[in-house]
């Protein structure tokens, strides 16, 4: 077993009495049910089925009975669900009723919608990587008691990395560059960079489904003194919620308020 700061910070056990499931690498559940049902609305409702014979369209989700979870077990996300779904639909025949001007004009609005939509989604999912998973966003904050300048070089300076991280990076701090830290346990990219301002990563654990990042936005505040760090991230995996706060508050602000003491100390 891997002391801790050292080796794959998943198999890291901290001395702590709940150090039994540290980083939910044993077993971690959450409850997806509610994210499911807006999610199932939003793909039914509208979808339209139309031939020779007429014109078909899902108008309403009249029952939605069941539930939905996402799980973690040794890094890999399992997905459960069951659902009863009664759904409210119209039917257009053709050739049996005449079309009146307003219907005539009514049907190519409709049929213009449904064409806008297919090419926005065309558009905006050339490729299919695979089901969309449940995110939940986070927001941390943490008080450093040391100068803005100084806080950002340890984000963004390969040697400070590597030592608040205690383990080989790769990084060159600028737009459009990669990174990797924890011996490639953390990869990423560089966003946007403002100097003593603001950093903006696409971020991903290498355990999280294959080709989806998190957008980590960390913007330096200073008070008095000190730097306030403000941590914002969208697209964590639901069943990596809790992974993602310790990997933050454990590996990174903890390691980094020791780096600064031990700066200090040096002079």
């Amino acid at each position: 077993m891997a002391k801790w700061g050292q080796g794959d910070p998943r198999w890291i056990v901290e001395e702590r009495e709940d150090g039994t499931n540290v980083n939910n690498w044993h077993w971690t559940e959450r409850d997806a049910t509610s994210w499911s049902k807006g999610k199932l609305r939003e793909l039914l409702v509208g979808i339209a089925v139309e031939n020779e014979a007429g014109h078909c369209e899902i108008s309403e989700l009249k029952q939605v009975e069941g539930e939905a979870s996402c799980s973690s077990r040794k890094g890999k996300l399992i997905f459960f669900y069951e659902w009863n779904i009664k759904l409210g639909w119209k039917e257009f025949t053709r050739g049996m009723i005449l079309p009146t001007k307003a219907m005539a004009t009514q049907e190519l609005t409709v049929k213009r919608k449904l064409s806008e939509t297919t090419l926005q989604i065309q558009a905006s999912s050339p490729v299919a990587l695979g089901v969309r998973i449940p995110t939940v966003a986070l927001h941390m904050t943490e008080l450093f008691d040391t100068a803005i300048e100084q806080l950002y070089r340890i984000f963004t300076v390969k040697d400070l990395v590597q030592k608040f991280s205690k383990s080989p990076a790769v990084l060159e701090a600028e737009k459009g560059r990669k990174f990797q830290m924890f011996d490639g346990n953390i990869t990423g990219e560089y966003v946007e960079l403002l100097t003593n301002k603001k950093i903006v990563m696409k971020w991903r654990c290498r355990n999280w489904p294959e080709e989806h990042y998190a957008i980590v936005a960390l913007n330096f505040v200073p008070t008095l003194g000190q730097t306030e760090l403000q941590l914002d991230c969208k697209g964590v995996p639901v069943c990596e919620e809790e992974n993602m706060k310790f990997c933050w508050q454990k590996q990174h602000f903890e390691e980094i308020q020791g780096l600064l003491q031990l700066i200090t100390l040096n002079g």
